[in-house]
């Protein structure tokens, strides 16, 4: 068999075993390590007990593929050994990348605004002097229709506020008309202490 292009992933197998006792006796690990010495002197092992699986790791992806092709099905301790080839799967970089910054203004409490972001400038008002004109004209208790009404819409109109001092006037003689309230006391009930003796 011709191996070409061996990745550093294929030095090592994973060994799916179906037998716990593995996992919790000393001298059962020992006899499955042995078996895998003989072809790797330098092989080391790692435990995957709620998988039941165990990774090897060899020191050349080729003492791997000869003990994955001589291994691969074998009995040990009564049951069946499989063993794979184990896999890394690396999707671009390794780290954690932070989120895209498209969004994160909205944050509470906002963050750093995005890249390129500007405060706008607030736009000059727009001044209708035909309205202030119209408005100006208007007297106290005076109406001015804006809209006319149609047969699906109503129209709309403005009622002008009577002055400060009509007003003034109309509060002085409210409190005249209406007095100011009383407040009546309740009346202390009688109590007679009685002492026994």
């Amino acid at each position: 068999m011709h191996f070409r292009n061996f990745d550093y992933i294929f030095g090592s197998l994973i060994a799916c075993v179906a037998d716990n006792k593995i996992f919790s006796q000393p001298e059962i690990r020992a006899r499955f390590e042995a078996l895998f010495r003989t072809y790797d002197k330098d092989v080391t092992f790692q435990y995957f007990k709620s998988f039941k699986r165990i990774r090897l790791n060899f020191s050349s992806p080729l003492s791997a593929a000869d003990v994955k092709i001589r291994l691969h099905k074998t009995e040990f301790l009564g049951k069946e050994l499989k063993l794979y080839f184990a896999q890394s799967l690396h999707i671009g970089s390794t780290h954690l990348a932070p989120p895209d910054p498209e969004k994160q203004f909205l944050i509470s409490p906002p963050s750093s605004p995005p890249v390129g972001w500007e405060q706008a400038d607030d736009a000059t008002p727009a001044i209708n002097y035909d309205l202030l004109c119209a408005i100006s004209k208007l007297g106290p208790g005076d109406q001015y229709e804006l809209h006319a009404a149609t047969e699906t819409t109503p129209s709309v109109v403005v009622h002008v506020c009577e002055t400060d001092e009509e007003l003034e006037a109309e509060e002085t003689t409210e409190v005249v008309k209406k007095p100011k309230p009383k407040i009546i006391h309740t009346r202390r009930p009688d109590y007679t202490p009685t002492y026994r003796s």
